[in-house]
């Protein structure tokens, strides 16, 4: 379509789903599911706005505000809200898009939406932050509400952003209601909810593990992180606790390796959470004789032998050619705990391995699959929220627990169900998560009324006759 502007991650996530409902028997049973992927792949609601704010000199400040409203057809929207210097249109509907079907797999009532603004909290006091919070806030509240729009925190927004912008939605609308994800624990907050994604990313890759034949779990896996935010930090602890060894965990500027036998560490991890917590770089940490710190790269091709790979940072942080080199160190299952976190080229390289070696070869996940966990907390907390309690710790994680579980084979299941596969081939996790996420939430915009086939709809009138069953779905 010319008219429209080129948006070149929204693109690739949507030729992700494409060409994977493409090449399976998706279409083939089910022909008006074509029509029902135009209708999807348009947002139901875009809204943008400026954010007006004033910094520590009294100077005047404007960002872009932006929310995607995707898709409702399973309930609310639910997503989160990144506050970055990249963000802009075409990154936020990529993120909406895959959160849709993200959603659709935690068996949650949720829809798929997400939103933030172009500003940078780094070198930012704390009464700015506030400020642009709160200014971003009163105009985002017109717009969200518990049975509207529930966002959450994302990239630049953690619990410091969340609490101001709840104080700002409760003031300005006169409610307290569950309107935010991830608030504080003495306010509405779920227990788990920052381990979430990270946890629940290893209880998926465990299924993986479980299903490949590998009898011992995660005991003595050299495992390769890339982040350092809440989804790698708490990842790498469960990776730790299970008996794995991590052996990397990066940011923007560099990666931390390890050199010997030790790995990562729980108090590396937690020192480098406080650094974080002070919009510190890796950089900067005074690490032990365990870690080397490499400038300027991703720690794919430097981390050596490698079991699991867990890309946890940002989208497309795993190149083709890095793809194809975490295939040569030895890596045999890769999983998202970051959204896009492989590039098309980077997923093609897996899956090609996957088909050719079969058992042997690398085995990789989606983040809409993998990384689910997060997003399936939030939605707990919704819960919570709308009873008014509090679930114990326990009861969260048994929770989150069973949703990666019913995440991992809802995508094997579909894989088998609809993608062709040679005896002895591990089942395509990426189509199979892709698949079962796009019907479930194109069955329910078919039975709302949001789309149709007139010739099935047709063929379902002459039918009537004979069977009051109605069309299959």
């Amino acid at each position: 379509m010319s008219n429209l502007p080129s948006e070149p991650e929204f693109e690739q996530a949507y030729k992700e789903l494409y060409y994977t409902l493409e090449n399976s028997t998706l279409f083939k049973k089910n022909p008006e599911y074509r029509t029902a992927l135009k209708v999807i792949s348009i947002p139901e609601r875009v809204i943008q706005f400026r954010v007006i704010w004033e910094d520590d000199n009294g100077d005047l400040q404007v960002n872009r505000g932006y929310r995607v409203q995707f898709n409702s057809a399973l309930g609310p929207y639910k997503g989160g809200l990144r506050l970055h210097p990249s963000v802009n249109l075409s990154i936020l509907k990529f993120l909406g898009f895959e959160q849709i079907f993200k959603n659709a797999l935690t068996g949650l009532m949720m829809g798929g939406g997400k939103g933030g603004s172009d500003f940078d909290p780094k070198g930012k006091s704390d009464n700015e932050i506030r400020r642009f919070c709160v200014s971003f806030m009163r105009e985002l509240a017109r717009y969200i509400g518990a049975d509207t729009d529930v966002p959450a925190g994302d990239i630049g927004v953690g619990g410091r952003e969340i609490g101001y912008m709840f104080g700002a939605y409760r003031r300005e609308r006169n409610k307290f209601t569950g309107v935010l994800t991830g608030k504080g624990l003495h306010w509405g907050g779920s227990l788990i909810r920052p381990e979430a994604t990270g946890f629940g990313l290893v209880y998926y890759v465990g299924h993986m593990l479980e299903y490949a034949g590998v009898t011992d779990g995660w005991k003595n896996k050299r495992v390769s992180i890339s982040g350092s935010g809440n989804v790698a930090q708490y990842a790498a602890l469960k990776v730790i606790e299970l008996g794995g060894k991590v052996v990397s965990l990066s940011d923007s500027k560099g990666s931390l390796i390890a050199t010997g036998e030790q790995g990562v560490t729980p108090e590396d991890i937690a020192a480098i959470a406080e650094l974080k917590l002070n919009r510190g770089s890796l950089s900067d940490y005074s690490h032990k004789d365990n870690l080397k710190y490499i400038d300027g790269v991703r720690p794919w091709v430097h981390v050596g032998k490698v079991d699991i790979a867990l890309p946890s940072a940002t989208q497309n942080e795993v190149s083709k050619e890095e793809a194809e080199a975490l295939v040569a160190a030895g890596c045999k299952f890769i999983a998202e705990g970051s959204n896009m976190g492989c590039t098309l080229e980077a997923i093609e390289v897996f899956e090609n391995e996957r088909r050719e070696k079969k058992g042997e070869a690398i085995w990789y996940a989606p983040g809409k699959a993998a990384n689910c966990g997060g997003v399936a907390v939030s939605g707990l907390e919704m819960s919570q929220n709308s009873q008014r309690l509090a679930w114990t710790k326990e009861e969260v994680d048994s929770k989150l627990k069973e949703i990666m579980k019913c995440a991992f084979f809802q995508g094997l299941n579909t894989a088998k169900e609809y993608v062709e596969a040679t005896e002895g081939e591990y089942p395509s996790l990426v189509a199979g998560s892709n698949i079962a996420g796009f019907v479930k939430v194109a069955r329910a915009m078919k039975e709302t009324g949001d789309w149709w086939d007139n010739q099935l709809n047709k063929e379902a009138a002459d039918a009537e006759v004979t069977s009051d069953s109605g069309f299959a779905a």
